[in-house]
């Protein structure tokens, strides 16, 4: 919708002016395309400029038609008008029902327009229809769009704004107030009155904030751009200054300073999970702000520097096995730190897979080695005793973390290449000794004494299986004579 301002003089084709806008000396207003003048207008200005002025011959079917307008126009006039469009401006509906409707007062600049999780900086005046202010901000106020501020409206249409657009808001009634902490006098005038609102808002700047996870649950706030368009990725070693703090301004953490960066390898368990895939979303260079949690913590963050980690695809093949092994040895720190959790991710990583090539694939990276055809027979061997070594690794993870199945599974796959494998026959005991297959069990653990009959942790377990055999004997027992009494 436009609403246009113009000034005019009209007379019949073969007569005298016999209206004028500029005798009255106010501009003429109207909404272009309403049906608020005649059909001629709507269609002539509709192809004119600012400033512009044209001499429109308008026939009487676009005009007053057969009736005319009596006493000045007959039946069937054609009238020419002498039109100067002075200015005109947008007007959107923002609420789709005519509730919150926007007038352009100055054009913003750029393209881009806050989004849901941004904080804007505005300023703005609302009063009612007839003139009475009810709140003013003369002094920019900065708030979040998630929460809004005073009146619903004004969250909607900020939306729809560019930096450093002013604009008019219309609002009826029923888009007055939201969730809003203003209860002055001015509710009360409104309400009674039963009027529309105005409210002239500026959008000075607004600061943008990236949903990190996807649940509004860690959320960045950019202070200060970074360089370029790179941004770290898993295994980048990054240097960073952060400062943790609770609420209150409490610091319960602080890590590095512009003399000795703190650094770290991204996700690699070395920073809480949410803060260091924040970090992953920074440029060189940029300062931000993380919340975490609904508010109860946040960091003040600047990413330094970064160097990111050589794409595996780009890798040759000496580089490739050795990227792997250096995993594999990251996952063991891991693993005896007791962070499994960590280390299994890394193991999965890691996984070595027998086909034609090295490649990289997702979900977390799962990496695997494969025979590539340029590969020498100590290759093929070191690649091979990795990829065992990482089923093995990770089998182990599993049993820490109580996922007896997957450690099975795990384990299987070794054994299927090397079926006389200890270790791998040793821990598919243990994962089958947990979920009570005592069969399965025996049959892996007399298997790894048949290899290894001095085992000494294999020796135990056997122990430990012939102790559950004979209590689930002595139970089988106690519940047939309990059977049989009845």
């Amino acid at each position: 919708m436009t609403k246009l301002r113009v000034h005019y003089r009209v007379k019949l084709q073969d007569g005298e002016f016999f209206d004028s806008s500029y005798d009255r000396g106010k501009p003429f207003t109207f909404k272009l395309g309403q049906g608020e003048v005649i059909k001629g207008w709507d269609e002539g200005i509709a192809t004119m400029k600012k400033s512009e002025r044209a001499i429109f011959t308008i026939p009487p079917n676009l005009a007053y038609g057969e009736i005319g307008s009596p006493p000045l126009i007959p039946p069937n006039s054609t009238l020419i008008f002498e039109i100067e469009l002075i200015s005109w401006n947008s007007i959107r509906d923002i609420s789709g029902d005519g509730g919150i409707l926007k007038k352009i007062i100055k054009e913003g600049q750029g393209w881009a327009t806050p989004r849901d999780v941004d904080e804007v900086l505005v300023k703005y005046v609302a009063s009612s229809a007839d003139g009475i202010i009810l709140s003013q901000y003369d002094d920019a106020v900065e708030f979040s769009l998630m929460e809004g501020h005073l009146y619903p409206a004004m969250k909607k249409s900020l939306k729809t704004m560019r930096k450093g657009e002013i604009v008019e808001l219309t609002v009826k009634p029923a888009y007055y107030f939201g969730n809003s902490s203003f209860d002055g006098d001015g509710i009360g005038i409104l309400q009674s009155s039963n009027s529309n609102l105005i409210i002239h808002l500026e959008l000075i700047s607004w600061k943008s904030v990236v949903d990190v996870i996807g649940d509004n649950k860690v959320l960045k706030k950019l202070i200060k751009a970074g360089e370029g368009y790179d941004h770290p990725n898993e295994g980048s070693l990054a240097k960073v200054i952060y400062i943790g703090k609770l609420q209150d301004g409490t610091i319960f953490e602080r890590k590095g300073s512009d003399e000795e960066p703190f650094e770290y390898v991204c996700l690699e368990g070395q920073l809480n999970e949410n803060l260091d895939r924040a970090i992953m979303t920074m440029k060189k260079g940029e300062e931000a702000i993380v919340t975490i949690n609904s508010d109860s913590m946040f960091y003040e963050i600047k990413l330094v520097d970064f160097n990111k980690e050589k794409p595996f695809w780009k890798m040759d093949t000496k580089e490739k096995i050795e990227a792997c092994d250096k995993i594999k040895n990251e996952g063991n720190v891991l693993f005896k730190d007791g962070k499994y959790q960590c280390a299994s991710m890394k193991y999965e990583k890691e996984y070595l897979h027998i086909t034609i090539t090295i490649r990289l694939s997702l979900k977390q990276a799962s990496k695997f080695i494969q025979f590539d055809h340029s590969f020498n027979n100590d290759e093929k061997c070191r690649a091979n005793t990795l990829r065992l070594s990482c089923y093995l690794n990770n089998a182990a993870c599993k049993l820490k973390m109580g996922e007896h199945q997957e450690a099975s599974k795990l384990c299987s796959k070794v054994i299927e290449y090397d079926p006389c494998n200890v270790k791998a026959l040793f821990r598919r005991a243990q994962a089958y000794l947990r979920i009570n297959e005592l069969e399965r069990a025996e049959i892996d653990i007399k298997k790894a004494l048949e290899v290894d009959p001095n085992n000494r942790d294999v020796k135990m377990m056997y122990k430990e299986l012939k102790n559950k055999q004979k209590q689930y004997a002595q139970q089988e027992v106690e519940i047939f004579s309990t059977m049989l009494s009845r």
